[in-house]
This record gives structure tokens, sequence and C-alpha cells, in this order.
């Protein structure tokens, strides 16, 4: 029988008493935020599929955790050459590391989320 009387501070501990509090708890530290950047080309049929593909990727795998940002190498051809972008449509996934680059419509869905590492 244990008679100690050793004083231990949970404060930094988490009850998980319920199947909910852990689909809440896995849901917060699970999910980060993703960044993207997508270079089209004006409204071209790529730049439109590229667009399409890439939000419902992110609807259905990163629905609230995800930013992103079109940007028309017509409209802004000066940041072509910050992120190094030679042809279009580019994804860049900035945030979380480590930086990649995809280009192509992105129509290979499975492809896509494994060079992104979403899935």
């Amino acid at each position: 029988m244990n008679t100690s009387n050793q004083t231990h501070d949970h404060s930094d501990d988490t009850i998980i008493e319920s199947t909910e509090d852990f689909e809440k708890l896995l849901a917060k530290t699970d999910l980060q935020q993703y960044v993207f950047r997508l270079y089209v080309a004006g409204n071209s049929l790529r730049s439109m599929r590229a667009i399409s593909m890439l939000k419902n990727i992110c609807e259905k795998y990163l629905p609230g955790h995800y930013e992103l940002e079109i940007i028309d190498i017509y409209q802004q051809p000066e940041i072509l050459e910050k992120d190094h972008v030679f042809a279009v449509p580019t994804l860049i996934k900035e945030l979380p590391p480590p930086l990649q680059k995809l280009i192509g419509d992105l129509t290979n869905v499975d492809k896509v989320i494994i060079a992104l590492d979403i899935a």
C-alpha cells in the first residue's frame, strides 16, 4: 500500500472522459493551417481547372484549415521572379514546411494529396 504524500501538478494534463473530448482534442492538435499560393494565367481553361481542383481538395481534406491566394500572372507579372515560377498553373505550399511546388492543372487528385502531404 502506497501512503506517499507526494503532490503532482496536473494543470497541463488534459482529461479525456469521452469520445467527444478525444475528437475535439485530436481536431485541435492534428490540423494545422496550410497556406497555398496558386499562379494562373488569366481565365484559361487550365487555370480555371486548377483553381477548381485545388478548392475542392482543400474543402474535402482541409476544411477551415487553409488559406489560398490566387495570383494571375497577367495582373502581377513581377511576382513570378520572387517565387521562381516558370510555368502556370503552379501551386506553392508555403506552410506547413517544407515548401513544395506543383506544376499543372492538379487533375490527378491522389498525386496532389500525396505531394502536399495532406492525407
